[in-house]
């Protein structure tokens, strides 16, 4: 079992530096592009990649039709407020929002998956959501923060989601079905925002990020079946420290001091505390050990 924890987190945190690379192509978008175009052309490009790897995987099926198109759509909804956010804001301050995902995926695993969840854990959520509140600050609240926060919540939704299917189940079908059962969603969002912006520069982009993305999921879908979502959420973290380095080194991005504090917050207690409760329980255990040795 802890051999399933190791090797899953060590998956995410590979998968986390190509979320940090999807993040950053989205600031390559051209003037003039809308995040409902731009997601079109993702859902799509996506598709095509698949498809190659499908056929080569022998056109793998799913008996979980339903749980894949609520994966699909879910995740549609949060991918385009969170291309929002990262057209307004800057990067580093975006990934410390959605960065609030593993603690929702602790307690939504908890609610829905009946997972045990330590007091330790409960501590560093409660000061996880203090962070979410400064980098917020409500007397000036920005609503691309919002959109932000709600593109995590759908994103700790959809990995949560994740346990429901069998290990057994093709990784290629799950990427495929998470792609192209939203386009009929995304087309209505289109038709809302507008098709603007098409460009190939545009349809560049949305490759490159497409590649991205689909190798990010790729490695959480793996991660996910390894080990229960409570145990490796932490290792979502490590794309933080990917996207404020990308930030500082190809957009001069930073955080200003609050927003540090409140990124502190959010990261530290979640790295912190596991580990203060494994020397609290090693400890323990040690005494009890040495108590009945006399």
């Amino acid at each position: 079992m802890r051999s399933n924890v190791t090797i899953g987190i060590g998956l995410l945190v590979f998968g986390n530096l190509f979320s940090a690379l999807y993040d950053v192509s989205i600031k390559w978008m051209p003037e003039g592009s809308n995040a409902a175009t731009f997601l079109l052309l993702r859902q799509v490009l996506s598709v095509l990649m698949l498809l190659p790897i499908w056929f080569i995987a022998r056109r793998p099926t799913t008996s979980h039709l339903k749980l894949h198109l609520f994966r699909a759509n879910t995740g549609a909804m949060g991918a385009v407020c969170l291309i929002m956010g990262l057209m307004a804001l800057p990067i580093a301050t975006v990934s410390s929002l959605f960065f609030s995902a593993p603690l929702i995926i602790v307690l939504l695993g908890c609610v829905f998956l009946k997972e045990r969840v330590t007091p330790w854990q409960w501590l560093a959520t409660i000061f996880g959501f203090i962070g979410i509140l400064i980098l917020l600050r409500p007397s000036e609240i920005n609503w691309f923060g919002v959109a932000v926060l709600i593109s995590a919540s759908t994103f700790a939704i959809n990995q949560l989601a994740l346990r429901k299917l069998p290990d057994t189940e093709d990784p290629t079908v799950t990427l495929m079905l998470y792609n192209a059962l939203s386009i009929p969603l995304v087309i209505v969002m289109v038709a809302v925002q507008g098709l603007e912006g098409l460009s190939w520069s545009l349809v560049a982009i949305a490759g490159l990020s497409s590649g991205f993305l689909l190798a990010y999921h790729w490695f959480c879908v793996l991660a996910y079946r390894r080990a229960q979502a409570s145990q490796i959420a932490i290792a979502e973290y490590a794309g933080l420290l990917f996207c404020v380095f990308f930030g500082w080194l190809l957009f001069g991005e930073w955080l200003d001091a609050l927003s540090w504090v409140g990124a502190g917050f959010i990261v530290l207690p979640s790295l912190f505390i596991p580990w203060l409760s494994h020397k609290i329980l090693n400890s323990s255990a040690k005494k009890i050990i040495e108590h009945n040795a006399r």
